[in-house]
């Protein structure tokens, strides 16, 4: 069952995180609603996140990749 749920956000981060959605394909409460079950899994592996947790064993990555600071530096690249 799904139930409404009122957020007070920043509108610029509320505006970043529709373009994100809109280019993801996904809807922005789909996109909430993943982030908030996956805070809220009990057996989490901390170490990877969720999205590379979908891809491993699919994509091989260097042994020195950082995913925080490729993000940042997608992000940056694409919203600056």
């Amino acid at each position: 069952m799904t139930t409404k749920l009122t957020l007070t956000v920043e509108k610029n981060i509320i505006e970043k995180a529709k373009l994100y959605a809109k280019h993801s394909g996904r809807s922005l409460s789909e996109l909430i609603e993943n982030y908030l079950e996956t805070l809220t899994e009990e057996n989490t592996d901390k170490t990877l996140s969720p999205t590379l947790k979908k891809i491993v064993g699919k994509v091989k990555l260097p042994a020195d990749f950082d995913e925080k600071k490729e993000l940042r530096a997608y992000f940056e690249n694409k919203h600056l």
